[in-house]
């Protein structure tokens, strides 16, 4: 088994306003998560948030301990989302153990010590520093709260999901859920928005192999892009857009951390403004 950390730093905007196209896709683009028998973490310094993958193909992997958190465990001063979008999988973590269908998000407190991914599941890792322990748990896409939102009109019609959320559970400063496009819609979040006091990453996936999201970024009036492939995911700044259209159906998993876990505390900006 392998574990492989690699460390993001901050940019600030008027350093990626002078950026190219291959600067971007090093600073922002997140490839190559999951591996077989691997688990792949990058160590941003926005909120210090982690987001990774862990692909246990049938066996055991454990994340325990990294070096660049400098802690006895990786979750001693840790909150952790997990995110299962391959098959069945489980995961072992302070005494108990879940079994998650795809689709399913687990919740790890911080002290909930080694975490250990088995079976089939192909799991997604987001974590941020945390303040007090809460209690770990499973929650289904039953238990998830579900809004539908968009239209055809607009092709953005799509239902978002939200999990690690205050109306559906407690975090410390996690947030996190996903929102899926209807067959025919291609455009998620519109209008886009800025959110100063939190960080946000997307993680595309359950995209055909040739798919591509063109992922809009940057300041309102200096916007970049990137494109996308499936479980690919983005870094997106407090300062940045994020918002973007996809080549077929797609999903993407939010996850934020940062002063405020108000889901709808984010500044709009509409179509004619963005430049």
């Amino acid at each position: 088994m392998t574990t492989h950390v690699e460390t993001r730093h901050a940019i600030h905007p008027d350093h990626a306003k002078r950026m190219d196209t291959a600067e971007l896709r090093q600073h922002f683009l997140t490839e190559g998560l999951f591996a077989d028998a691997e688990i792949r973490l990058v160590y941003t310094h926005y909120d210090r948030f982690v987001l990774g993958g862990a692909v246990p193909n049938g066996s055991d992997i454990t994340l325990d301990k990294i070096a660049e958190t400098k802690t006895a465990t990786f979750l001693e001063r840790r909150e952790m989302g997990i995110v299962n979008i391959g098959d069945t999988g489980s995961v072992t973590a302070a005494g108990q153990t879940w079994e998650m269908k795809k689709g399913d998000v687990l919740y790890l407190g911080m002290g909930s010590g080694a975490v250990t991914f088995s079976g089939n599941g192909r799991f997604y890792i987001t974590s941020c520093p945390a303040h007090r322990e809460l209690p770990c748990r499973l929650v289904t896409v039953e238990d998830a709260k579900e809004m539908k939102t968009g239209a055809v009109e607009t092709s953005n019609k799509r239902t978002i999901r939200q999990f690690i959320h205050p109306l559906v559970m407690e975090s410390c400063q996690l947030v996190l859920g996903y929102t899926t496009l209807e067959d025919g819609s291609v455009w998620n979040t519109i209008p886009s928005h800025v959110h100063d006091r939190r960080m946000e990453a997307y993680l595309y996936h359950g995209m055909a192999p040739e798919a591509r999201v063109l992922h809009l970024m940057g300041e309102p009036q200096e916007t970049r892009h990137l494109f996308v492939a499936n479980e690919q995911a983005v870094i997106s700044p407090s300062w940045s857009i994020h918002s973007g259209a996809g080549i077929g159906g797609y999903t993407f998993i939010w996850a934020m951390a940062g002063d405020n876990v108000d889901y709808t505390d984010m500044d709009f900006v509409q179509p004619g403004d963005l430049r």
